[in-house]
């Protein structure tokens, strides 16, 4: 699934920002920046796409 969203990420940015974390900040930074220019918009859509799963969402520990 996360070559798909990869290939999305390139394709349509705000989809892959939108495929990974879902509606919020990240996808308005998405779609506006792919707007002023589609390759700052490629940029931020692969930096998110790739640092999902490297810790980008804390889980809390248990006490």
């Amino acid at each position: 699934m996360r070559a798909g969203r990869i290939v999305a990420a390139v394709l349509l940015p705000p989809l892959g920002v939108y495929l990974t974390r879902g509606p919020g900040r990240d996808f308005l930074i998405a779609c506006g920046l792919t707007v002023l220019g589609f390759l700052p918009g490629v940029a931020f859509a692969l930096w998110t796409v790739m640092r999902e799963g490297r810790g980008a969402k804390s889980t809390p520990v248990a006490a």
